[in-house]
């Protein structure tokens, strides 16, 4: 089982959220946890402004890694 989303993981989008113009892959960081499966996630461009903010549920991110994750 893997570990829950917490405040500030960094995600991508497995799927497209087209009425926030958001596509597949875009990366996010998590803002807010507001239930168990539900996120506010903020995108920002590479100047670190914010582009797209929307409440997204765990089905819809993927947590990325920096480096080793313990198997």
């Amino acid at each position: 089982m893997s570990e829950p989303i917490a405040l500030l993981d960094v995600v991508a989008l497995t799927e497209d959220v087209p009425e926030k113009g958001l596509v597949r892959g875009q990366v996010g960081t998590i803002v807010e946890v507001y239930e168990p499966d539900v996120y506010e996630v903020e995108f920002a461009d590479n100047d670190g402004h914010t582009y797209a903010m929307t409440s997204l549920t765990a089905e819809q991110l993927m947590v990325l890694h920096h480096r080793p994750v313990p198997a």
